[in-house]
């Protein structure tokens, strides 16, 4: 058995030839502790490496025993808000736990995170198998559960959803439900600029965390990042029709090389618009939208805290279930 004396820890550059043995790796992941789960492509890895999620790519390194990947690391860091915080990801191959292969990654990132002058980080895991040991024996406390709930296109409340218009009519006369395609025309910019900041509401129960800016440049980022995945990015805004303010939106990405998977982005609604069920609407006029121009759809995954009791009700109307939790724990390093 290899010992940690023959561990490296390598960067992992998007070019790296070794990315197809991360995504090997994260296809025995999944299959191990979260079959739920769609593993990741090479070329959404390579994409997620060049350009994050936002703009923003994430510093990332492979464990190698004989030159085999056993373990991954990511340490991401936002240069718009949290300024003082990261957010680090270890992964380990089941075949090579309980070596000490966790423990060198997550000093390694840890190293990096004190040098690029971050002393709070933080990691999430599936609320199942032995990351929670893994987080408290390093110093580690929980501070927000989170829900992953999926919608499953055939087995959708059409009749509900199909109400869109009489709820509209009810709830919200003084709205209306435009559909955009991403990239949003550059007049909504400023608008949706406001309306993203709203996102803060959400619960984050004990997590310590500022509030995320979205300024017109992050959110054109953002757009750039998921569409060079190939994703296919569908939004629905809310506008009031008095003032035309967006009043809210909702966001679902359809993934390019898989189809039939789609994962929700934001949803939010401001502040002086809520109390008019356009959550509901906004969610239910995607779900039509995307019947309509995605019609091999099958699912879509959408997260919450386990705190966020309004969208939790509002995605179990419309069909939304439980699939997995997940628990976000934090330290400050010493």
């Amino acid at each position: 058995m290899k010992t940690l004396v023959d561990l490296r820890i390598v960067a992992l550059p998007p070019d790296s030839p070794r990315v197809a043995d991360h995504v090997r790796l994260d296809q025995d992941l999944v299959a191990h502790d979260s079959p739920w789960q769609a593993p990741t492509t090479e070329h959404r890895l390579r994409c997620l490496l060049r350009d994050g999620w936002d703009g923003e790519a994430p510093v990332a390194v492979s464990a190698l025993l004989d030159d085999r990947v056993v373990g991954s690391g990511y340490l991401w860091c936002s240069n718009h808000d949290n300024l003082t915080s990261a957010w680090l990801e270890v992964s380990v191959h089941p075949s090579y736990r309980r070596r000490g292969i966790g423990s060198q990654l997550l000093e390694r990132l840890c190293n990096q995170a004190r040098e690029a002058g971050r002393p709070l980080v933080g990691m999430s895991s599936w609320d199942t198998g032995p990351a929670h040991g893994f987080a408290r024996a390093h110093g580690f406390e929980a501070r927000l559960a989170e829900v992953l709930r999926r919608q499953v296109l055939a087995q959708a409340p059409w009749g509900r959803i199909g109400r869109v218009p009489v709820v509209l009519a009810q709830h919200a006369p003084g709205y209306e439900l435009v559909r955009v395609r991403i990239p949003v025309p550059e007049e909504l910019l400023p608008g949706l600029a406001d309306l993203w900041g709203d996102i803060n509401d959400a619960p984050t129960d004990n997590l310590e965390i500022e509030d995320e800016v979205f300024p017109v440049e992050r959110i054109r980022s953002y757009e750039r990042a998921q569409t060079a995945r190939g994703d296919r990015l569908y939004q629905v805004l809310a506008r009031y029709r008095a003032s035309e303010e967006i009043s809210g939106h909702t966001i679902v990405a359809v993934d390019g090389e898989r189809p039939w998977l789609g994962d929700q982005h934001d949803t939010t609604v401001a502040r002086a618009h809520r109390g008019h069920r356009l959550g509901w609407l906004l969610k239910a006029e995607m779900l039509r939208w995307l019947a309509e121009a995605e019609p091999q759809l099958r699912q879509v995954d959408t997260w919450n805290a386990g705190s966020n009791a309004h969208m939790i009700a509002v995605n179990e109307e419309l069909g939304y279930r439980v699939v997995a939790r997940s628990v976000d724990v934090q330290r400050r390093l010493a």
